[in-house]
């Protein structure tokens, strides 16, 4: 089985380096009334125009202005219409009806029906029977997406007209309405071998390169990887269009220059600024901060691994394997101070693995920790971890404990937060080596024997971002994925058992007891600490665009949130209200999807300055290492 993580929180390499230039050759501006252009910026690599191969935060939003999803994401992330306009289930929960919207069309003008939705079911189905079936292990690209229908239990689908899907799965689960599937042409696919598709060793892959064919409200039109993906508006699309016309994405090699970017105009949103800018872009004019709840994490990660010595590497201590030892050291950790001046204080001290902004999921732990050196050295000296002549802690082979604690250097925060944990720990006896690790490296260091690693390392500083379900967070901690997206390598039979209770429990206050007991059991062995439940800083501008909209509509953002629909809702701030049904500021006629004359994204608005693309790193090995570190049988939701 596979699970498919939303994303880490950070990138999957060296950023390609997007800069501006004052010296660059000016854009002749084209009439805003005619051609709208909506530009946002990212620090997030932007390699990936296959789903299939989707990891991060901004893949998601690259795959999702393309395609609909079966059952798309409202403001508040509930089911609402998407490549289906209506469904239904059976009464025993197992039969899914799926109704898909008549007259609809592929961005090229062929009817989407049924059978697209078929054939992307059954490339799941038949990825995952291969996968199974494969002694080496087979995953198609990453292997996120199929976890999706895993977990919601699918086992079967049909086509009975060309306007109706049904689904059947195993057991009861609301799950399907959750997946993170987009829906495939198949006239365009079908040329396509799974192989060719997932990318698989030996075959030439299958970068879906543009013009894309999709059903969503933008289709890629252009794309420099790791620079900029540019798209123009679907004239085929069946849903309400936002006011922009084309839509880039942009790389930024660092949150300065993409701040810079926006207070200059450049771009009109963007995504992932720090504590400071956030707090100086308050002040400027035309511009909005958004700082949004987080669904997800940063944790300090154990290396649990208790399967056996390791030949060069493994963890240098078993007190690692031990509950009361991880549980001492998180008495010694001071999340709020952390949130203080880490997060600028923004964010939230952490507990469990399922964060607040799952509302009706998360819960406090039944016993939680408080910051007390004082408990934490007690519980040492309980558990049994005695202090020497010298003040250091031993462990039970009577060896001094000097945990190695490293990062990834796309997450340079951890440095300080390194420091504190690093002073904290040493008042208890427990001494740390911390250092920072090139991120392709740390991805090698983190696999386990089960994903052809050696798991040296002793602790890891990073985090995960979660789906609007929690499942997909829930299942990084299960035994059956080290080698795969465990990075504590933490085994516990009742964790797993509750798993899947609750994966296939369709009754919601069921559903919630095993999602409580499963934060209660998963606190209590602390696999993990969640530091910090980290805050989306966010920040556009308000002169060219207006009506951007949150979500979840209560703590959320604009964009890079579930689906398109932040891009569907704006409207042209400066156009002049028409009498008559078309609404204010309503987009105007859709230019046919085609590439820019020159090969770099076109002139817009009253845009007057380009963007200079210089150095263009391509990241690949480090893009597959984070492949091979999710890779072996998963699940998610």
């Amino acid at each position: 089985m596979r699970t498919s993580i939303r994303a880490r929180l950070a990138a999957a390499g060296a950023v390609v380096g997007l800069l501006l230039s004052s010296a660059a050759p000016a854009v002749a501006p084209v009439a805003a009334a005619d051609h709208l252009i909506l530009r946002a910026g990212t620090d997030q690599d932007l390699q990936v125009l296959n789903p299939f191969s989707s990891i991060l935060v901004v893949d998601f939003e690259v795959f999702t202005l393309n395609y609909d999803l079966l059952v798309n994401f409202g403001a508040d992330l509930e089911p609402v219409p998407g490549f289906a306009d209506s469904w239904e289930v059976s009464a025993d929960g197992l039969t899914w009806t799926f109704h898909i919207r008549e007259g609809m069309k592929w961005s090229d003008g062929t009817p989407a029906t049924s059978e697209d939705a078929l054939y992307t079911f059954q490339l799941i189905l038949d990825a995952t029977e291969k996968s199974n079936a494969s002694e080496d292990g087979f995953y198609l690209g990453a292997g996120y997406l199929e976890g999706y229908h895993t977990n919601a239990g699918v086992i079967g689908a049909t086509a009975p007209d060309p306007q109706t899907l049904v689904v059947e799965t195993e057991f009861a689960s609301q799950l399907l309405l959750q997946a993170y599937v987009p829906i495939l042409p198949k006239h365009v696919w079908s040329s396509y071998t799974l192989e060719e598709i997932g990318s698989a060793e030996g075959a030439e892959p299958f970068l879906n390169e543009p013009p894309i064919v999709g059903t969503g409200p933008y289709q890629v039109v252009e794309w420099k990887p790791g620079e900029f993906i540019r798209y123009a508006r679907n004239p085929e699309y069946w849903g309400e269009n936002g006011a922009a016309d084309e839509v880039i994405l942009l790389t930024f090699e660092s949150a300065d220059t993409m701040v810079q970017a926006l207070k200059t105009g450049d771009v009109d949103y963007v995504r992932g600024i720090q504590p400071e800018q956030f707090e100086a872009l308050q002040s400027e004019p035309d511009i909005q901060v958004v700082e949004g709840i987080s669904n997800g994490y940063s944790q300090i990660a154990f290396n649990t691994y208790s399967r056996g010595p390791i030949e060069g590497g493994g963890a240098s201590t078993t007190a690692l394997q031990d509950p009361a030892f991880r549980d001492a050291l998180a008495w010694a950790i001071d999340q709020a101070k952390l949130v203080e001046v880490t997060l600028g204080g923004h964010g939230a001290p952490g507990d469990t693995n399922v964060p607040p902004y799952h509302t009706l999921w998360h819960v406090s732990p039944d016993k939680p920790r408080t910051f007390d050196l004082e408990e934490a050295k007690r519980r040492l000296d309980a558990a049994g971890y005695t202090l020497n002549a010298e003040g250091k802690r031993l462990d039970k082979e009577g060896k001094p404990i000097v945990l190695r604690v490293t990062w990834p250097d796309s997450e340079a925060e951890n440095a300080t937060n390194a420091q504190f944990i690093q002073e904290w720990w040493s008042q208890i006896g427990v001494g740390v080596d911390a250092f920072v690790t090139e991120e392709g490296k740390l991805l090698e260091d983190l696999l386990p024997p089960e994903g052809g690693g050696v798991a040296n390392f002793d602790i890891e500083l990073w985090g995960w971002v979660g789906d609007a379900d929690p499942t997909s967070l829930l299942n990084v901690l299960r035994s059956e994925e080290i080698g795969s997206f465990s990075d504590s390598f933490w085994e516990n039979d009742r964790y797993d058992e509750l798993f899947l209770l609750q994966r296939a429990e369709g009754d919601a206050t069921k559903r919630f007891e095993y999602i409580k007991e499963m934060q209660n059991v998963f606190y209590d062995e602390a696999p993990y600490i969640i530091l910090y439940y980290d805050a989306e800083l966010h920040a556009y501008r308000t002169d060219k665009f207006s009506n951007w909209s949150l979500q979840p509509s209560k703590g959320g953002t604009p964009l890079f949130g579930y689906g398109s629909i932040g891009y569907t809702k704006l409207t042209d701030a400066n156009a002049v209200p028409t009498p008559g049904p078309t609404s204010a500021g309503g987009p105007t006629a859709a230019p046919t999807p085609a590439p820019s004359g020159d090969g770099a994204p076109s002139g817009g608005g009253d845009q007057t300055t380009t963007l200079l693309v210089v150095g263009a790193a391509v990241v690949g090995v480090v893009a597959f290492l984070l492949l091979r570190r999710r890779r072996s049988a998963t699940e998610e939701e």
